[in-house]
């Protein structure tokens, strides 16, 4: 197949924004098809989602390609001029549960030949009962869980002594959305319970992809805090499982999905107050601190493997196709 991938979720340098955008990309070029990408928006700005409509339209009509996938509901306004070749239409999260960029997706998508979705909650929060799920998949083989020595020496490297307790944030502090003030409320609330709780941010300047892997191996346990109604599903709460890293996260997107049956693992409700979620954080996340050890999240979410979640993607395009 001959696909035109448009997406303003894309990583660049010093950030994994749309990583996984981009390997699905690359695992279907694997299985031998042909994929090219047109970045919108990103580091032209918000006028290029308009801007980009008469740019995305030549290079459609130019290359004869099979389909069009158009990543993310905002994308659907660079998108919207193109014709005469089916359309796939992924949904991610803020495109549905935010008011506005909702009301821009509807707008704007026109009637794309299917729509997909990374989890079953973000089809029931569209109220898509026609929605695909193809849930946003990770590389198994280099998310694999490290051996007590290897992990030993992963710690060591990043500064923690074997007694510290190393809680994972997943994201850039300055990054509203994952909510760093409720992240660090929490430690502060462990540490006056005598837990000696230090901090690890994965990203870093200059990183590349591999470096993120012994970071999580370091880690005791993975924190996601991220605001209600903005995540599809975070990619690291699958790359932590896939890991054995234990997880404690709000119930956004799918974690409650991927961490059902987990071990050492625990997804919190959200309260009525922030006070009150970082008390209920802070209890979750003392719980699996003190259970010491590692999950088993592995064993469970094979089916977010990312070859077998490409082979999902490429039969849902095949379908496509065949009317």
């Amino acid at each position: 197949m001959r696909i035109l991938a448009v997406t303003n979720l894309w990583p660049a340098p010093g950030s994994f924004r749309g990583v996984f955008v981009a390997e699905q990309v690359e695992g279907l070029r694997k299985l031998g098809h042909d994929i090219d990408v047109e970045v919108v928006a990103q580091s032209r700005g918000a006028k290029d989602y308009l801007l980009a409509a008469p740019r995305v339209r030549r290079r459609a009509r130019a290359a004869r390609y099979d389909l069009v996938h158009v990543h993310y509901g905002l994308t659907s306004l660079s998108a919207r001029l193109v014709t005469g070749v089916p359309r796939v239409l992924s949904l991610y999260g803020s495109d549905v549960n935010e008011p506005w960029q909702a009301r821009i997706t509807r707008l704007t998508a026109g009637r794309p030949a299917v729509r997909v979705y990374p989890s079953k909650r973000l089809v029931e929060a569209a109220g898509d009962p026609s929605g695909v799920v193809v849930p946003n998949g990770i590389d198994f083989d280099l998310f694999t869980p490290y051996p007590p020595a290897r992990r030993a020496a992963a710690r060591e490297r990043l500064g923690y002594g074997p007694d510290d307790l190393v809680v994972l944030f997943g994201a850039a502090p300055d990054n509203a959305v994952k909510r760093y003030d409720v992240f660090t409320a929490a430690l502060a609330g462990l540490r006056e319970r005598g837990l000696p709780v230090r901090e690890l941010i994965l990203p870093g300047p200059g990183q590349v992809r591999a470096d993120v892997v012994p970071k999580f191996a370091a880690a005791d346990l993975l924190l996601v805090t991220s605001r209600r109604g903005t995540e599809s599903g975070p990619l690291i709460v699958k790359e932590a499982a896939a890991m054995d890293l234990p997880v404690v996260s709000v119930d956004v997107g799918d974690v409650r999905e991927v961490l059902a049956g987990v071990t050492a693992s625990e997804v919190v409700d959200f309260p009525d107050s922030d006070a009150d979620l970082v008390a209920a954080l802070v209890a979750a996340s003392a719980r699996v601190l003190e259970s010491g050890g590692r999950g088993d999240g592995r064993s469970k979410i094979a089916r977010y493997d990312q070859d077998a979640v490409v082979r999902q993607l490429e039969s849902v395009y095949a379908k496509v196709l065949a009317g």
